[in-house]
């Protein structure tokens, strides 16, 4: 059973990471219930949700949610009559597996975001600390003469480049050289007017969606960081010519895990909080381009979202932009009333 359904799953075109964590959550939930599929019941579903939400970190109602819709998932495809297991197990244990999620047990998406409330964007004042803790170490290492100075350099140009484009984890580590792009509206830039990302978030097993992040003007210190990086460091440290903007100092990409660790120590070593996380650069990003006066189709469609509603979602403007909008309203309402 779990086999073909894993098998379905792939024939989704579900990526081999959601696959492997809805088999490992499939056999958790059996181990939970020593019982198998045909004689699971809406009450062990429920049991198991309330093993979920007990203890000191109770999971969020996303994860729980995600739990939710795997087991449904599940269930509908050994239940179903277009596959033998029913009938199979009705012929050799006298049941057959049932649908055990249902409206009334399971979590719904009932808000547009479901993370923890301490999640947010960085302030001005933060951002800055981040940056500078990011450069001092360059400094520092350089001035010790020890190694590590180019993956400092590194570590510190892809936190500026998140920010600027408000590019996500896996997009910003899996860009390559070839995904710098020229603005032609903007030929001084160079090759730093724009960057083409090709792995961006897919939705429902389809293909990664690409799109085009163009440097903003209130932005542009990024096009010198980046020329630096590109032109003058990045060849001390590829040696083998790699095609990724960020080669490790194996001469290798540059993993996820790798750089969250780097990520929380600069973040640490700045002595800011712990719920601020490089997703949080994408949200500072939204944030401030609604802030700098870019229009919300402008900034949904830099950041890749399909829906207004995500974008707003991640738009967490200051108190004194939105007292300055409040005054310029009233000043044109007033105005036209004198």
């Amino acid at each position: 059973m779990v086999e073909g359904w894993a098998t379905q799953q792939q024939s989704r075109r579900l990526r081999p990471e959601t696959v492997k964590n809805r088999l490992r959550l499939i056999e958790r939930f059996r181990a939970f219930t020593g019982a198998d599929p045909w004689e699971w019941r809406p009450g062990d579903l429920e049991d198991f949700t309330s093993l979920l939400l007990s203890g000191d970190r109770p999971a969020a109602h996303s994860t729980v949610r995600g739990v939710h819709v795997a087991i449904r998932l599940f269930c509908e495809y050994v239940s179903s009559p277009d596959y033998p297991w029913a009938e199979e197990c009705r012929r050799r244990f006298g049941e057959e597996p049932v649908q055990i999620c249902h409206r009334w047990n399971t979590a719904e998406h009932l808000a547009g975001f479901e993370g923890r409330s301490i999640r947010r964007p960085f302030d001005y004042d933060e951002l800055q600390m981040l940056f500078d803790t990011a450069d001092a170490r360059v400094d520092r290492v350089a001035s010790s003469r020890k190694k590590g100075l180019l993956a400092a350099l590194r570590d510190a140009q892809i936190v500026k480049t998140a920010y600027a484009f408000g590019l996500r984890r896996r997009e910003v580590l899996g860009l390559d050289l070839t995904d710098l792009r020229i603005n032609p509206s903007r030929p001084e830039w160079g090759s730093y007017g724009a960057i083409h990302v090709r792995n961006g978030k897919s939705s429902n097993g389809g293909a990664a969606r690409r799109r085009t992040v163009l440097t903003v003007p209130h932005l542009d210190w990024i096009v010198d960081s980046l020329r630096y990086w590109v032109e003058e460091a990045r060849p001390l440290l590829d040696q083998d010519h790699h095609a990724a903007l960020w080669p490790s100092e194996r001469r290798g990409r540059l993993s996820n895990r790798t750089f969250d660790e780097r990520f929380a120590s600069i973040r640490d070593e700045a002595g800011l909080p712990a719920e601020l996380t490089l997703h949080s650069l994408r949200h500072s990003y939204v944030t401030h381009l609604i802030e700098f006066g870019y229009s919300s189709r402008f900034v949904q469609d830099q950041v890749g979202h399909t829906f207004a509603s995500t974008t707003a979602i991640y738009t967490s403007v200051a108190d004194e932009y939105r007292h300055a909008i409040v005054r310029n309203a009233m000043q044109d309402f007033y105005a036209t009333e004198e």
